[in-house]
């Protein structure tokens, strides 16, 4: 257990992911980045590109935590239901007009739309399942740089696909994920 997935392990009946951000390269993005400070660019779960909203979907869907609101830009929204499904409450509080611009809602009315969509998100546990990337697992990392994917090849289960590019294959997702993720640095 770590302290990332406690709250997880021990059980959880529904996340709502506040604040969330498009994935990288998303043009109508605002601060569009799969995982901020990390030095990969592009993630894809069985052949799905995903963003952090998808990562953290694949983290709670491994102990069976269904993710039943996004909130964020219009994009991540948008992302959110093409991944999740149409039965996912999500709250658009900006529109992007670039990767660092936006016509943003007052930060009042952002607040009671996110506690509406909160609450109508919570009326129906059902109507998201939990995320499953699918069978099998198969994470796909395209870095920035070469440095991290040539260390990386050397862990087992993770193959050096291209000088950027990695494959880690595991039974498992949370497996496949923490062959690459945990030994990215040094």
């Amino acid at each position: 257990m770590t302290l990332y997935t406690h709250f997880l392990e021990q059980g959880c009946d529904a996340a709502l992911f506040v604040g969330m951000h498009a994935r990288a390269g998303t043009p109508d993005g605002v601060m569009a980045h799969t995982v901020s400070g990390q030095e990969w660019q592009d993630l894809w779960f069985n052949g799905t590109l995903v963003g952090e909203t998808g990562i953290n979907a694949a983290l709670c869907g491994t102990w069976g935590c269904p993710v039943m609101l996004v909130t964020g830009d219009e994009a991540t929204c948008l992302e959110g239901r093409d991944l999740l499904g149409q039965g996912l409450t999500t709250v658009p509080v900006k529109k992007g007009l670039g990767t660092f611009g936006a016509r943003q809602l007052p930060a009042v009315r952002a607040r009671e739309l996110i506690e509406e969509g909160a609450r109508q998100a919570l009326s129906d546990l059902s109507a998201v399942p939990p995320y499953d990337p699918g069978h099998p697992r198969e994470i796909r990392a395209e870095y920035k740089v070469t440095e991290v994917p040539r260390r990386l090849a050397r862990v087992a289960n993770v193959e050096l696909v291209d000088p950027r590019t990695i494959v880690s294959r595991a039974d498992d997702w949370w497996s496949a994920w923490r062959q690459f993720f945990f030994h990215q640095s040094g």
